[in-house]
């Protein structure tokens, strides 16, 4: 039997039960994560893709917008041995507002972010204007995410993240470079994983995770992007 190290309370018989299957479904899910992220690794990195040019500010996000550099794909790693996170985030093409669901992804990518770079590279990548997003880091208090804009560019569209008429949707990317010095792509989830699945990215945000340890649970909630 399963011991779940808890308080010592007064409950119920009923209670108890329905607690230890719980505990027994939460450690089979966290078995399945593992298994998960076993099977993302053996993924072959065999894929060699364009090295994409991409609009960046000052990484200084308190900084003005001025000077714009290009930055490409494979310059966005800080070493050769590094991998590469880039949150693919809602703004540019048809989506002339920025999302407030990747605005609370991107609270909390801020806040992890220096805790990230001393494994991976990070950064975030829209399809619009890379002053625009800065400003809107700006208001938002970022300090430490990386911006960058792939406007003029294919990679949305190259990795589903665009459709014809411009459409955004959220997702994550994996890159590595090759001994050749060229990068290559290892992983690409997006937030709908296939028809009626939209939970694909759940695990990179905390939100909908301690909602769903409520009585309520998240039912219909959606952020916004002010709650004043």
């Amino acid at each position: 039997m399963i011991v779940n190290h808890m308080v010592e309370r007064r409950e119920s018989v009923e209670y108890r039960a329905r607690r230890q299957e719980l505990l027994q479904a939460e450690i089979a899910l966290k078995d399945q994560v593992e298994r998960v992220a076993a099977l993302r690794r053996a993924l072959p990195l065999d894929t060699v893709v364009d090295d994409y040019a991409f609009c960046e500010g000052p990484r200084d996000l308190a900084a003005g917008d001025s000077p714009l550099r290009t930055v490409r794909l494979s310059e966005l790693f800080d070493r050769p041995d590094q991998t590469l996170v880039l949150m693919q985030f809602m703004f540019g093409g048809k989506q002339t507002q920025i999302c407030p669901m990747c605005t609370m992804w991107a609270d909390g990518y801020d806040g992890v972010e220096p805790h990230l770079r001393q494994r991976v590279a990070f950064g975030v990548v829209v399809a619009g204007d890379v002053a625009a997003i800065r400003g809107w880091a700006r208001e938002r208090g970022w300090r430490h995410v990386r911006l960058l804009s792939s406007a003029g560019t294919t990679f949305k569209r190259d990795f589903g993240m665009e459709d014809a008429d411009g459409g955004q949707l959220p997702g994550v990317s994996v890159f590595r470079r090759g001994p050749d010095g060229r990068p290559r792509h290892f992983y690409t989830q997006c937030a709908m994983m296939a028809e009626g699945h939209w939970r694909g990215m759940d695990l990179l945000s905390p939100v909908w995770n301690f909602l769903d340890l409520t009585p309520e649970g998240r039912g219909d909630w959606m952020p916004k992007r002010s709650y004043a």
